[in-house]
Parts: structure tokens; C-alpha cells; sequence
């Protein structure tokens, strides 16, 4: 621009305008993140769900309308007569829409139907509850009622006859949510985890409980909170790693293992062993012919909302993932063929069959266009005799946060957090059924 003698220069308009329009947008879209469409009032995934509506999914790719690259049409409303609401111009607007398939990753893998039948259900409805199967009983701990209440209680369900009973009460320093757990057969050893509802920080501490007395023992705390670490009983020791850090969302790599026998520590502190790859909570965590499997999980959590007087839940990023890691002799950790999709909310999700590993349930990546949870609704098998994993079956819908047990040939699950329904695959009601099928591996 040439500046003419003696003249002042003013600031051209459309730069001005091209700031202002600038500021409106920033300011906007931080009113619309602090919104309470953040809150945790749908309760999904320990409280927080989107209000946008997911889009419908099939077996195979997931196919949804868009127009360029930020508008989708999402199905139009239909009135009480049928027929679609809304203008003629909207209608027009979107009928030549070219279709955006979505990557099989969001969607139901093809899998056989299994023929599933109701039991007994839970006394109360649980998510992020724990598990632990002895023999014919199946120990059920804590986990949230809702996402302002939470259990601090366990069930017990008895494989043979079909029923619930022995209820009874949980040391009252004991985390409620996101728990390690682990059983030498008759004693289970809890590690940590999330103390009270919404999302309120960890605890270090951790208990031993005899199953058989119904009697509770301290054991040493562990170094630093953490949520939902994953946790095994390996060569005579207590190995608990990977989980989030105290601001619940962090993830941890940090592997720690105690001394223990027959309900008692051996030991007064934690030892540092080798870290985890990579961190994160809600893993499965197995122990197979002396090898330690770790299974699944994610990075990052829901945290917080700062300054929340009752630690209400914020959303977050979250990366789910299906990486497998192996420790054994050498104690160096191996990476596995990861599993058929990212799965993640497992950690009490599996059970050991004919020397395999399978997992019922789970969440997998967030959808791409609305970013709701995606539920998982497909049984997986790790046969560890090939280290090859397939699709083995069916829900009977999908869910996360399962709690599992195999006896007499069948699969059993409970608890947990469904779907909306078979085209919508972001959570919803908080369940406490118990579902069971016949599951019959090659070994």
C-alpha cells in the first residue's frame, strides 16, 4: 500500500473485521468446552457422555451422510405419522450427499451368535466394579451404583445353584472404584484405587482378604496412588504397574512388586522393577505357565472438573489401544500380536480357557465424527499356544467393565455398562445381569 504525503494511515477494514469475527470464535468455543454438556449427568464412562447423537452402525463399515468436511447429517426426526420433520430446503440440502464410509476399527467385527440365557442377576448394579472367581464363587467388589454413589460392599454368586448370597462389608479405607485385584486361590490381594464417587482422587492403600474367614488384613501401601493398575500374583510376589497418576488421567509406567504368602507380606516396602512399555489403566492382566501377560488398555482418563467441590468428572482425550506385552525368563517385556481391535474397561473382562484367553466386552476408539464412546460388543480369544488372536462370538449386546467367570463349560458375565441399543453402541443404563453361554475351545 503506498502512503500519501502529509496523510494518516488507517488500518484497512477488512483486517479489522477478520479480528473481531477471530475473537467471537475463540471466545464461543470456550463457552461451548465449559459447558455442562461436559458434566457428568448422562453418567457414561464413570459419568460423562456427549449429548450429540451417535450415528447408527452394521456389521462391516459404518457409513454416515456429510457434506464437505464439518456438517453431517445424522437422520432426520420423523413425527408421529412417520414422515420426516423439517424444511423442504434441509431435505434438498442433503439429497445428494455423497456417502463417508468409516474404518471397520468403529465397528462391530463379524462374529458368530451364541445362544446367551439370563441368570440370576446381581443384587445391585456395578461399574468399574471388580471380580475375582474361586472355584465355584465368584466374589464381586464395590464398583459405582451411580455416578454420585458408589458400593462398598461384596456379592458373592455360587456357578452351581444359580444364586446370590453372603453379602459383606469392605474395610472402609478401601477404594470403590478402578481397583487391582488378584487371588493365590484363597486370599485376594486389592491394590489402590479410586476412593468415593464422581471422579475423586486415589488411594495407596491395600488389603488382603481370606475368603474363607471373611476376615480383612492391611497390607503395605503402595508407593503412590494409582487407578485401576494392572496387577498379578507372579513367582511368589505381588507385581502391580501401569495405571493412571493421581490426576487420573496421566498415564503411569511405574512396576512395583511385594513379597507375599498365604495372605501375609514378606516384605515392608514395594521393590521398583522393570516400567511397563506403555502406561495406562483398565488392562487385562494374566499369569499363564509362568509367563505375565498385559492386555488392552488406554491412555488418558476422565478427570476432575477444577475446582468441582464434589470432584465432578471433565472429559478428556483418551487413546484406547490393543497392544499385548509379555514378561518371562529374561524379564524383558515382549510385544504380542495386538488384539483384533483396541480394547480397553477389561481388566476383570477375561477368564483362562483350554489354554487360551478370552475377553468378553469392552470400549474401543472413540467414534471419529460424533466422539462418543464406542461399546464393544465381541468375545475375544488369545490361544497361547499360537499367540494368534480371533473373534469368537457375540453379546448378547455391548459393554464394558464385564466381570467374568468360566465353570462346567460356560462363560458367565455380569455387571457392566450396555449400549443404547443395536445401532447405537454409546453407553448408557448400568447393568448388574448375569448372562451366560456354553464355550467350547480346541485346546
Amino acid at each position: 500500500m503506498v502512503r500519501l504525503p502529509g496523510s494518516k494511515q488507517k488500518p484497512p477494514r477488512l483486517a479489522v473485521i477478520c479480528v473481531a469475527l477471530l475473537g467471537f470464535g475463540l471466545i464461543a468455543d470456550y463457552l461451548w468446552a465449559s459447558s455442562p454438556r461436559f458434566g457428568a449427568s448422562n453418567f457414561s464412562d464413570a459419568g460423562i457422555s456427549l449429548t450429540s447423537r451417535i450415528i447408527p452402525r452394521t456389521n462391516g463399515d459404518a457409513s454416515v451422510k456429510s457434506e464437505g468436511n464439518p456438517d453431517v447429517k445424522q437422520g432426520a426426526e420423523k413425527d408421529g405419522s412417520g414422515k420426516e420433520k423439517g424444511s423442504e430446503k434441509d431435505k434438498k440440502k442433503y439429497a445428494n450427499v455423497p456417502e463417508r464410509f468409516l474404518s471397520a476399527t468403529f465397528a462391530d467385527l463379524p462374529a458368530p451368535l451364541l445362544d446367551w440365557k439370563k441368570m440370576a442377576p446381581s443384587p445391585v448394579p456395578r461399574l468399574d466394579g471388580a471380580a475375582i472367581q474361586i472355584k465355584n464363587l465368584l466374589f464381586v467388589f464395590a464398583g459405582y451404583g451411580t455416578i454420585d454413589y458408589v458400593h462398598s460392599h461384596v456379592d458373592i454368586y455360587n456357578f452351581t445353584d444359580n444364586t446370590w448370597g453372603g453379602r459383606f462389608d469392605m474395610p472402609k479405607e478401601m477404594a470403590h472404584s478402578h481397583l487391582g485385584m488378584v487371588t493365590d486361590g484363597r486370599y485376594i490381594y486389592v491394590v489402590t484405587g479410586q476412593y468415593g464417587p464422581q471422579c475423586r482422587g486415589p488411594t495407596a492403600h491395600t488389603f488382603v482378604l481370606d475368603t474363607e474367614t471373611k476376615q480383612w488384613r492391611d497390607m503395605p501401601p503402595l508407593p503412590v496412588p494409582r487407578y485401576a493398575p494392572a496387577t498379578q500374583l507372579w513367582r511368589g510376589r505381588l507385581h502391580v504397574m501401569g495405571g493412571s497418576k493421581e490426576n487420573r488421567h496421566t498415564p503411569g509406567v511405574e512396576h512395583w512388586s511385594l513379597a507375599v504368602k498365604d495372605g501375609k507380606a514378606l516384605e515392608t516396602e514395594w521393590r521398583t522393577e522393570i516400567p511397563i512399555p506403555r502406561g495406562g489403566p483398565h488392562r487385562a492382566c494374566v499369569v499363564v505357565d509362568d509367563r505375565l501377560y498385559v492386555i488392552g488398555g488406554q491412555e488418558g482418563d476422565f478427570m476432575a472438573k477444577p475446582g468441582s467441590p464434589i470432584f465432578k468428572c471433565s472429559r478428556r482425550n483418551e487413546v484406547v489401544f490393543g497392544d499385548v506385552y509379555m514378561l518371562d525368563d529374561e524379564m524383558k517385556w515382549k510385544v504380542l500380536p495386538s488384539m483384533p481391535k483396541p480394547d480397553s474397561h477389561i481388566e476383570f473382562a477375561w477368564a483362562l480357557v483350554n489354554n487360551s484367553i478370552v475377553i468378553i466386552g469392552g470400549t474401543t476408539d472413540k467414534h471419529p465424527i460424533t466422539k462418543k464412546m464406542v461399546l464393544v460388543g465381541e468375545i475375544f480369544q488369545f490361544n497361547l499356544n499360537n499367540l494368534k488372536w480371533s473373534v469368537i462370538g457375540k453379546l448378547p449386546f455391548r459393554v464394558k467393565t464385564t466381570l467374568v467367570g468360566f465353570w462346567d463349560g460356560h462363560i458367565y458375565f455380569t455387571s457392566g455398562q450396555r449400549d443404547k441399543g443395536p445401532d447405537d453402541p454409546a453407553p448408557k443404563k448400568v447393568i448388574g445381569e448375569m448372562w451366560r453361554t456354553k464355550l467350547k475351545l480346541e485346546p
